[in-house]
């Protein structure tokens, strides 16, 4: 006997990954996977088709870049500011200002749309489905309903809630308001309701008697929300100046208008801002000009008092190339200054770039001193004429440059003309973006796969049961057969008053062949026993014990051996229905409890050699019955009388029976079920069986099927082939 304070370990457990086995596992499962697909594939295409369509439309605008956009002179055009970025014109054209013109415009605050039925309601309101004519379904939205809204006013207290409009006969309506107040109107005919304060229009209504449509007017800033989370603008390429304008709706139509409201309300501000800068800039310069004309007079009038105080008319030729000369290089100097600072972005001092602007800027202004030494060389007369000249010359220039740009700017107001154009105008595909209904379809798909794959894991773990004779030998038990599948074994015997013997009805069935397996295994496996008696037991009901053990004891006695059939599960034994007895015949609870004689319960049966002793009435107390010593004296009295003596013991984790039965023969055999005896269920049973002194002497495995064997990766011998004798 084994020692009951060791308990069996479980050897089950393989860290190794069997791909094979893998496979095998997902393979038997397979009615579990497509039925996980075929339901994500359901769900996918009842979200898919029951989803409204998004159609998007989109446009193309040009953010122009004036570096002198006013018009200022050029030596007052370093104070104006850089044409607006992409990132500031794109948070313009999401403003309130903006979008709110466009809500302002085209009504974007309404909301007028059938009722749609919860859960299906698109797919009712757009299919022509066969829909039953009951009443709580009318209100609820069909193909072609419509309506389109003329006016629609409401008090403040109304916003952002709905109106329920159901339509009457012909061309009238009732409108449901809020408060629960009812207003008649017909088709294309304002209301006025002065009670309530709602203004409203409809222009048209299609739909059956009893359809309803909610109205609904949104707060301003609620619908600029709705209508921004609609919009997308983007910058195409880094620093093109190029903006994609982005704008989804339920309608085609309806998108396209949407945009290229917001698209002009958008071109609008822009011209009305440089229109605003043109006027600021103007009024800046008309301010400049009374001064610089001031200058040229103040100019004029020096030189020529210096002219006829000195008599001095003109300067000479030596004095006007010197003019010239250092006008130019003054000129060229501004120029190179304005040039210093774009590069001074691009490279540093000491690249070469730099280095020989540097140069160039010293050697003009080398000539410049020097062309300076030469008017200071000038007579005195001459220098001051010269340098009256060039003041005057300066004011002139201020004086014409500034009543020029005073008369551009005149223009650019006038124009009303902005930095932005349109490039490409708002467009709409009759294509719905969305709902996308391959990519929903496919990941429903996926994820149905992935989902069924996960499942028929998980149950694969939770529920790892005994496929092959590998796994009873990893839980340290021998295995004396693997039994066939067959198809007449019954796996419950409720209602049937008789059971059919295999090894009469069908000899040549593998599953008997097994049987003759076991016979052989038997024999030889109990050469040491104390007894020739075995009990079959299981861990649990429904594994096919009695069924084996009834057609065990037929393929026994056919091979010439006297054999015993005990029916020892006194609650529900079932061997008196395989052998045409009766509940009610004396069995081994009567003997137990007295009431019977040896000789009476052991009655012969068809089967030569066999005798059979069933359970008799149902006992109050089986377990006290079989802890009497009447059992081990019937097994010892049998052992002398018949070669082999098999009883039919209950499941071991159901009652405590079949330890007290394992104590009085001579080997124990574990009765298992291909792909429903767990593990775990074997361990405790033999826990249980060591708890009470006794160890299992080996296993069977029943209902071996060779196909989900395979399918699943076992490797268990079984009896697939045939040999007969055949005649020639």
């Amino acid at each position: 006997m084994a020692d009951p304070r060791n308990p069996p370990v479980d050897r089950y457990a393989d860290d190794e990954i069997d791909l094979v086995a893998l496979f095998g596992r997902l393979w038997a499962g397979k009615l579990t996977l497509v039925a996980a697909v075929v339901l994500a594939l359901l769900v996918g295409g009842l979200v898919a088709f029951n989803t409204p369509p998004r159609y998007q439309a989109d446009a193309l605008l040009q953010l122009e870049e004036k570096a002198n956009q006013l018009g200022l002179p050029e030596g007052l055009a370093d104070l104006s500011g850089d044409s607006p970025r992409a990132v500031t014109e794109i948070e313009i054209i999401r403003s309130r200002l903006v979008v709110g013109r466009a809500v302002s415009r085209l009504n974007l605050d309404w909301i007028a749309d059938p009722v749609t039925a919860p859960v299906l309601g698109h797919l009712l309101a757009t299919r022509p489905l066969p829909i039953p004519d009951w009443n709580f379904l009318t209100p609820y939205a069909r193909p072609g309903d419509d309506i389109r809204l003329d006016l629609l006013d409401v008090p403040p207290a109304f916003l952002g809630q709905e109106l329920i409009l159901t339509i009457q006969d012909g061309s009238r309506f009732v409108v449901a308001l809020p408060d629960g107040a009812l207003l008649d109107g017909d088709v294309d005919v304002p209301i006025l309701d002065a009670a309530s304060g709602v203004s409203l229009r409809v222009g048209e209504l299609t739909g059956a008697v009893g359809r309803q449509f909610r109205l609904v007017q949104l707060p301003e800033v609620a619908a600029i929300t709705r209508i921004r989370d609609r919009l997308s603008v983007s910058e195409q390429g880094r620093n093109s100046g190029i903006l994609r304008l982005t704008y989804q709706s339920g309608a085609p139509e309806e998108a396209r208008r949407t945009l290229d409201a917001i698209s002009q309300a958008y071109l609008a501000q822009n011209a009305e801002r440089s229109a605003a800068e043109a006027e600021s800039s103007l009024t800046f310069v008309e301010g400049q000009i009374p001064d610089a004309r001031r200058a040229v007079e103040e100019a004029e009038a020096a030189l020529n008092a210096f002219r006829q105080e000195q008599e001095a008319i003109d300067l000479s030729a030596e004095g006007t190339a010197l003019l010239t000369q250092i006008t130019t290089l003054e000129t060229e100097l501004s120029d190179l200054a304005a040039f210093e600072e774009e590069i001074a972005e691009l490279y540093t001092r000491n690249h070469p770039e730099y280095q020989r602007l540097l140069a160039n800027r010293d050697r003009l202004e080398a000539r410049l001193d020097s062309l300076r030494e030469e008017v200071r060389a000038l007579p005195a007369t001459q220098r001051e004429v010269l340098n009256l000249t060039q003041d005057l010359e300066l004011s002139r220039e201020i004086f014409v440059q500034l009543r020029n740009r005073a008369q551009e700017l005149q223009v650019l107001r006038a124009s009303n003309i902005g930095n932005v154009r349109i490039v490409d105008t708002s467009r709409a595909s009759n294509r719905p973006v969305a709902p996308r209904k391959t990519r929903i379809l496919a990941l429903a798909g996926l994820l149905g796969l992935v989902l069924g794959v996960g499942l028929v894991l998980l149950r694969s773990y939770l529920r790892k049961s005994i496929t092959g004779s590998e796994d009873l030998e990893a839980l340290g038990l021998s295995v004396f057969a693997t039994l066939n599948l067959h198809a007449g074994a019954p796996r419950s015997s409720k209602g049937k008053a008789r059971l059919s013997l295999v090894a009469l009805e069908t000899p040549d069935d593998l599953f008997v062949e097994g049987l003759r397996s076991l016979r052989t295994g038997l024999h030889f496996g109990m050469l040491d026993a104390h007894t020739r008696s075995v009990a079959l037991t299981s861990p649990a009901p429904g594994v096919g014990k009695s069924f084996i053990a009834a057609n065990l004891a037929v393929v026994a006695a056919q091979s010439g051996q006297k054999v015993c059939l005990i029916d020892a599960d006194m609650r529900r034994g079932q061997q008196h229905k395989y052998f045409g007895k009766s509940r009610k015949d004396p069995g081994l609870a009567d003997y137990l409890s007295g009431n019977a004689e040896q000789g009476t319960i052991v009655s012969p049966s068809q089967i030569d050699n066999l005798s059979v002793i069933t359970s008799g009435r149902i006992p109050p107390n089986p377990s006290e019955l079989l802890m009497r010593s009447e059992l081990s004296g019937l097994i010892q009295a049998l052992d002398s009388t018949f070669d082999l003596v098999i009883v039919d013991a209950p499941p071991v984790l159901a009652v405590t029976d079949p330890v007290v039965i394992s104590r009085s023969v001579g080997a124990v055999i574990a009765v298992t079920r291909f792909g429903e005896t767990l593990p775990g269920e074997v361990l405790a049973m033999q826990s249980a069986l060591q708890a009470g002194g006794v160890k299992l002497t080996g296993a069977i495995l029943n209902a071996f099927d060779p196909r989900k064997a395979r399918k699943g990766g076992s490797s268990s011998y079984t009896y697939n082939y045939r040999y007969d004798y055949r005649s020639k």
